[in-house]
């Protein structure tokens, strides 16, 4: 089982050293698996999918700040020989990315941001059904319930079953650290390459949060994906792994 830092991945092409090293982060509850197959084997992209601690395959404990997120997604690259890396998150990723953005400008070379928001305000009725194990059944139902679009039976089942093998201390600290998670009047100090990723359907984080960061981030590009909702990646994949590709082509990289 492949691991650095203390946390398991799966890579493609990470010998590819004429492409940028992207970075998958997943969100609450989430695991590698939140991103589908062919979006963590983008053809000939340097691609690395983590479990944060806690979820999936990695050990450890979970946190309740998105700033101990950060610490371990450095270390992480730091382990695996990457400096800088254009980083990709979804929902809470997204708000790791952000913050590893604005605090250690160096180390990120670009962001996508999928389903996220510079804040994510998490509804009381959640949070307290997450702090509870024996309502975290109800928890995990909420989340997918405003996670999806009305056109995702089987995807929305599948992902729901994933998440119900999260720990619930585990939940509930990603949703604290989302719920305390604002960055909106830092936004401006970020002046790097960044796509916004949102689906029409987005009730989790609706696309007024999505524009929010393309109007305060210096060249930010917002694409809204029809026929989606907060796990846009898992309804539309072809569409937004497009988005991604030519994404990624876009951003000048010379490897040493």
């Amino acid at each position: 089982m492949p691991a650095a830092a203390n946390l398991y991945y799966i890579a493609h092409e990470a010998n590819n050293h004429s492409r940028p090293p992207v970075i998958l982060i997943h969100g609450a509850g989430g695991s590698h698996l939140s991103w589908p197959p062919h979006l963590r084997r983008l053809h000939d992209q340097r691609m690395f999918a983590l479990d944060l601690p806690a979820h999936g395959k990695s050990e450890g404990i979970g946190h309740h700040a998105i700033e101990d997120y950060v610490h371990d997604v450095l270390e992480f690259m730091a382990e695996i020989g990457v400096y800088s890396a254009i980083l990709v998150g979804h929902s809470m990723g997204g708000a790791i990315a952000l913050s590893a953005a604005i605090c250690f400008p160096e180390r990120v070379t670009a962001l996508v941001l999928v389903g996220s928001g510079g804040r994510l305000h998490v509804a009381p009725a959640l949070l307290r059904a997450a702090s509870d194990s024996s309502t975290f059944e109800s928890a995990v139902r909420i989340i997918h319930d405003t996670s999806f679009s009305s056109q995702s039976g089987r995807i929305k089942e599948l992902s729901t079953e994933r998440m119900m093998e999260t720990r619930p201390a585990v939940l509930y600290g990603d949703l604290m650290a989302c719920d305390a998670f604002d960055v909106m009047d830092r936004l401006s100090k970020l002046s790097l390459p960044t796509l916004i990723v949102c689906g029409s359907d987005d009730k989790m984080t609706p696309l007024h949060s999505s524009e929010f960061l393309r109007d305060h981030i210096a060249g930010a590009c917002l694409e809204v994906v029809t026929n989606a909702g907060h796990m846009v990646m898992l309804e539309q994949p072809n569409i937004v792994s497009d988005l991604l590709v030519d994404f990624l082509n876009s951003i000048p990289y010379h490897f040493g």
